[in-house]
């Protein structure tokens, strides 16, 4: 089966994934406004820088003696000359160089004004009637270079805050789910017949429709299935007395009766009206199971409940059968001793109908609770030792079981948290039957 994704873990991957997208968006975009307002500058500087050089180059040609001798500038001091500039009379002769130019880089004279080449950003100007022309020329990748030192500068904290953005996200979205984790866990932690509400009260409001919607869902079940225990309960407690009057008067009916046929009849009435009022017990005992509160808020020793229920089991049958190994010391626990003594009762019962004739029970409990009940008799099938829990299975079709001891024993032990083991041989045998309940106990 899949897992489910995590809302936290998805949340989280879209708020940082949207974070970061917004955040390239943002330098994107500045990144372009910013290079548009460098070219701007740039080329406002490219603009004042010849102004400034224009009046000076007209000077320094006039005062020549030879006016159209190609001049460069000298350079004062060792620098990198980013903005060169070119001075031409009309017939594009080259009057005046600065001292890093190339006056191959220049264009032809286009007029006043911007232009500009695959390299360079240009900007001409004319003086004394065109006669001077001036053209400042600066390289492109000197702006590509400024743009992508702004770029990376708002680009790369990125790479710092990100990680931290998505750590601060991180732990709001825990915070913020904490609620939610503590409703899942309480909900987990329930075992599977606690059918009771949970609190909502600290559940943010997305949330709590959904969990006032499953607790009113509880309700409905637990009403559905305590209605279906009261009447499983009621129509066997109903049954007892006209069943106790019913087996009262195949009784007399027995003793009045001349005929051998007539009164073997009524005493087969008499055991099927019998085997009908144990079966009204055990569905009491099942619903008691299934519903009643199993574990108190106290802890009661369970020894003299197995040791009177011992004994009364004994006087319907040879008391040497039943073998009962108790410690010495007090087991504690806080089952509820109706329950305890329900299941303890369909064990030993549940022995003494199917175990071998005539064999002994080993009944033994030990200080950590764990109950042991064992029985001679043939090797149950693992297929058939599967089944034995299930309601109305018996492993002997002929028995005169109800099939719904070991049911209600498993119900028990499902509700206090534990669980019924079944093993056919028992343990140390080649034959046999054996079951093991471990019972919660506390300390001494």
């Amino acid at each position: 089966m899949k897992k489910p994704a995590s809302l936290q873990r998805r949340l989280w991957l879209l708020l940082g994934a949207l974070l970061a997208a917004l955040w390239l968006g943002a330098a994107s975009v500045t990144g372009i406004l910013t290079r548009q307002a460098i070219d701007g500058t740039f080329d406002s500087a490219l603009q004042e820088t010849a102004q400034r050089i224009m009046p000076l180059a007209v000077a320094d040609i006039l005062s020549r003696d030879e006016q159209e001798v190609t001049q460069r500038q000298a350079e004062i001091r060792e620098h990198d000359e980013l903005l060169t500039y070119a001075v031409r009379d009309p017939q594009g002769r080259i009057l005046l160089l600065s001292h890093d130019a190339n006056p191959n880089i220049f264009p032809p004279w286009n007029g006043t004004g911007f232009g500009q080449s695959t390299t360079h950003r240009f900007y001409s100007e004319e003086a004394l009637s065109g006669s001077i022309r001036l053209t400042v020329a600066e390289p492109l990748n000197h702006r590509v270079a400024v743009a992508r030192k702004i770029q990376a500068g708002l680009i790369l904290p990125l790479l710092v805050l990100l990680p931290v953005a998505l750590l601060g996200i991180a732990m709001i979205l825990r915070g913020t789910m904490a609620p939610l984790r503590r409703f899942r866990e309480r909900l987990a932690s329930r075992h599977a017949y606690d059918l009771s509400t949970l609190p909502t009260e600290d559940l943010p409001s997305e949330i709590a429709p959904v969990a006032e919607a499953l607790n009113a869902l509880l309700v409905r079940l637990n009403a559905a299935f305590e209605a279906e225990r009261s009447f499983a309960a009621n129509a066997a407690h109903e049954l007892r007395t006209p069943l106790a009057g019913a087996i009262a008067q195949a009784q007399r009916l027995q003793m009045e009766l001349q005929e051998p046929a007539f009164r073997s009849r009524a005493s087969v009435i008499e055991a099927t009206l019998r085997r009908l009022t144990r079966l009204a017990e055990r569905l009491m005992q099942l619903a008691r199971a299934e519903g009643g509160r199993l574990r108190l808020d106290h802890a009661n020793d369970l020894r003299p409940i197995a040791s009177i229920l011992t004994d009364e089991l004994a006087r319907g049958a040879d008391r040497a059968r039943i073998s009962l190994s108790l410690p010495d010391t007090p087991v504690m626990s806080d089952i509820d001793p109706d329950a305890f003594a329900i299941a303890y009762r369909n064990l030993l019962e549940n022995a003494l109908r199917h175990g071998a004739s005539g064999s002994v029970i080993q009944v033994s409990m030990d200080l950590d609770g764990q109950l042991i009940v064992s029985n001679d008799g043939p090797v149950v099938p693992e297929e058939t030792l599967d089944r034995l829990t299930n309601r109305f299975e018996r492993g002997n079709a002929l028995g005169d079981g109800s099939g719904l001891g070991l049911a209600i024993v498993d119900a028990i032990a499902r509700r206090i948290g534990s669980a019924l083991i079944l093993k056919s041989p028992r343990s140390g045998g080649a034959d046999g039957f054996e079951v093991r309940l471990l019972l919660p106990v506390s300390a001494n």
